[in-house]
């Protein structure tokens, strides 16, 4: 397919050969991961009676899964996505399973409970990460791949909102183990899907290319920059969560009004996400990068200074419409500087620093409430994302040139499957 033409819409995406095939897999295996932190939340409470134990089960299966995740994308890189997926997602859908059935019924031991749920957070398949990779191998067009990353962002974000929604409709008539269950159908049939397609046998190990010291110290510092902005911008998010639910609050307009502020946020990023890809400007990533990320801090000093609900929510909504295109931006950069066969692990360090930040971001904001007005606050969280924004101004190390694979490369097998009407 020549350039132009894949340049016409994201419908384009879905022409490329098993582009379809292999995302839908990799979406259903993620719809997992927008389920499972309430039902295991529910489970548990069910199982133990005390949100305590709850919170503290969250809380170890949230750091096991967020801080080990740069080291099971380096299982990808060095043994290829089939190799290392397959296992990881039948030991993580296994312990799950385990976690579900110990936690059935009122009365299970919290100890049980909590060491299952660390055991299945340390595996936690990095499909997102993956995906990204496998799309960098699949378009051939460097506009095209910021669009399929802009899609990929939008729908990963959906996942997460609908997850809870799927977790509802399953404990209206069931135990809420039973949705710890299709947490764990989901990610295993999802990721035997995605590994089986053909655009997957290409991200294979590479220990040639992996062992080239000097080139992955290279690639380490240029991903400075993509992290750093990626901690910052969960940092503010992980704060205006708590923010906006506190300033319901104290303007006595109550809790569910903070859910449709936060709705409008999460509606205004998607809305970004889509617009970021759809337009073909002429800035640079880096540029783009800088000026998301800046607008996304700005958007946040101005909430500081809204008087009630509705400049808030606009506010707000302001602030989410830079998210999605300056995370979009940083896992493009961090892929780009990435060395061949470091850029699963790339992706991994991004996704980590905004989860990180986002738990760091909450907690920090949780302390600072009790000291400081609510107008500070948010102006801080803002700070925070402008600083970020000063950080991509900093002079980068040049990062090593990226060629993407030509069409014999990518499809090295199977070449009777490529075409589009078999997608």
């Amino acid at each position: 397919m020549s350039g132009p033409s894949l340049r016409l819409s994201y419908a384009a995406l879905f022409r490329i050969p098993h582009a379809r095939r292999t995302f839908v897999a990799a979406l259903t295996g993620r719809l997992s991961y927008g389920i499972v932190p309430l039902a295991m939340m529910l489970t548990t409470t069910h199982a133990t009676s005390s949100l305590a134990a709850a919170g503290t089960v969250m809380a170890l299966f949230g750091a096991a899964s967020v801080f080990l995740s740069p080291v099971r994308a380096a299982l990808i890189d060095r043994h290829g996505a089939r190799c290392a997926l397959i296992p990881m997602s039948s030991l993580y859908a296994g312990l799950l399973t385990a976690f579900a059935v110990t936690a059935w019924r009122p009365g299970a031991p919290a100890l049980a409970i909590g060491a299952l749920a660390v055991a299945a957070g340390a595996c936690t398949p990095p499909l997102g990460p993956t995906m990204r990779t496998v799309w960098r191998r699949l378009v051939p067009d460097e506009a095209l791949l910021r669009r399929a990353y802009s899609l990929d962002g939008v729908l990963e974000e959906t996942l997460f909102v609908s997850g809870p929604l799927v977790v509802g409709a399953v404990v209206h008539g069931a135990p809420p183990a039973a949705a710890v269950v299709l947490s764990a159908l989901l990610v295993w049939s999802g990721t035997v899907a995605f590994v089986m397609s053909p655009a997957v046998a290409d991200v294979c190990p590479d220990t040639a290319k992996v062992a080239c010291s000097g080139r992955r110290r290279q690639g380490a510092r240029s991903l400075a920059r993509p992290v750093v902005v990626a901690l910052g911008v969960g940092l503010s998010l992980g704060a205006v969560d708590l923010l906006v639910v506190a300033f319901a609050e104290q303007h006595h307009y109550g809790a569910a009004t903070a859910a449709w502020v936060l709705a409008a946020l999460s509606l205004s990023s998607a809305l970004g996400g889509l617009l970021n890809g759809a337009v073909d400007g002429r800035l640079s990533p880096g540029a783009r990068l800088s000026l998301t990320v800046g607008g996304l801090g700005l958007a946040l000093l101005a909430a500081a200074f809204a008087p009630g609900l509705g400049t808030l929510t606009v506010a707000v909504a302001c602030a989410g419409f830079f998210v999605a295109p300056a995370l979009t931006t940083s896992y493009l950069i961090a892929d780009a500087a990435a060395p061949a066969g470091f850029r699963t692990q790339a992706g991994a360090w991004v996704n980590t620093a905004v989860n990180a930040g986002s738990s760091g971001g909450a907690a920090g904001v949780g302390l600072l409430l009790g000291q400081l007005p609510l107008g500070w606050c948010f102006a801080i969280s803002g700070a925070v994302s402008l600083t970020a924004a000063l950080v991509t101004l900093l002079k980068a190390p040049a990062a090593p040139t990226v060629r993407l694979p030509s069409v014999p490369e990518r499809e090295t097998a199977g070449e009777e499957d490529a075409e589009p009407s078999r997608v």
